[in-house]
């Protein structure tokens, strides 16, 4: 659960904070898709992509997750990210995403290159 812990705040904080700099996002909009990346980034990008790949392909599908979620939430939700903004936003997760695979793999004890 640690490394969970770990990576929700990492995310969280990236998420919530760009999202509502970004745009009309209220704190609790930002929290909930915060927590509901975070927890479909686990458990794809962390828990099946990494581990059958390698960081590289798991960071492109961390991407590719924020970038759809980020887009159903701002639709639903009625948010003022555009293209450009939702693709920043996703980049930048997936910056942070390539340090927390690493970290993953640091203390998996294999690489996670």
């Amino acid at each position: 659960m640690g490394k969970f812990m770990i990576k929700a705040v990492l995310n969280g904080i990236v998420a919530i904070f760009m999202l509502m700099w970004l745009s009309n996002a209220s704190f609790i909009g930002a929290l909930v898709t915060a927590i509901i990346l975070c927890v479909l980034a686990y458990l794809v990008g962390d828990q099946i992509v990494l581990r059958l790949t390698n960081n590289t392909v798991a960071t492109i599908a961390d991407f590719g997750l924020a970038f759809i979620v980020l887009w159903i939430a701002a639709d639903l939700n009625d948010w003022t990210l555009t293209f450009g903004e939702i693709a920043l936003i996703s980049l930048v997760l997936a910056l942070v995403e390539i340090g927390f695979h690493r970290y993953l793999g640091n203390t998996d004890g294999r690489s996670a290159s």
